[in-house]
């Protein structure tokens, strides 16, 4: 038997997906959302093989802020894409993985290298919640100018500070601050900048 975790909740799943709440992933307009993003993806990738710069409406109608002179090489795998800002100027490069049932944050000037994953989708720790679908987000933030190494994976509720270097292969779990370069599973700082 399934536990009725929203019987005093009104709101529908997606309402409690943008709040950051528990939510169970079966709600009609997230799933119209998410394929449609999927759609949107599948069409930048085709469009940027024949022209990048014909691709790029694709890309501004795909990411929900999209900062001039942004660039995302294809291809990239969003949840929704709507739920993600990228600064001006910002490149990311090859197989990016923006999960963003939270929102996803990337500042100014950044350089995000080839496979970085940023996933703000959690799930309970506990064994029937999890069996029975409950999941939530929390939002990634990216400050200007930070550097994340190929193979990054940046956590749920994670924001890494201003001028940040992030190595490659890094699993960044926890918050880091500006000016810094960072290394490790998990993410360590190892020097400052």
């Amino acid at each position: 038997m399934v536990t009725d975790y929203f019987a005093d909740d009104p709101r529908s799943n997606r309402e409690r997906m943008l709040a950051g709440d528990w939510y169970i992933a079966d709600d009609p307009e997230n799933a119209r959302r998410a394929q449609r993003a999927v759609q949107l993806a599948d069409a930048y990738h085709r469009a940027s093989v024949g022209d990048e710069a014909a691709a790029l409406p694709l890309l501004r109608e795909l990411i929900g802020d999209l900062g001039e002179g942004a660039f995302v090489k294809p291809p990239l795998f969003v949840d929704y894409g709507e739920n993600i800002t990228i600064g001006p100027r910002t490149f990311a490069n090859y197989n990016l993985t923006a999960l963003d049932v939270a929102q996803i944050t990337i500042g100014a000037d950044c350089q995000i290298g080839p496979n970085v994953q940023l996933l703000t989708p959690t799930h309970p720790v506990e064994a029937q919640a999890r069996r029975d679908k409950l999941e939530g987000g929390e939002p990634i933030t990216i400050g200007d100018n930070v550097w994340l190494g190929g193979g990054v994976i940046v956590l749920p509720g994670v924001s890494i500070g201003d001028n940040t270097v992030v190595g490659a292969g890094t699993v960044v779990t926890k918050d880091l601050p500006a000016d810094v370069v960072a290394v490790g599973n998990p993410a360590r700082v190892i020097r400052e900048l």
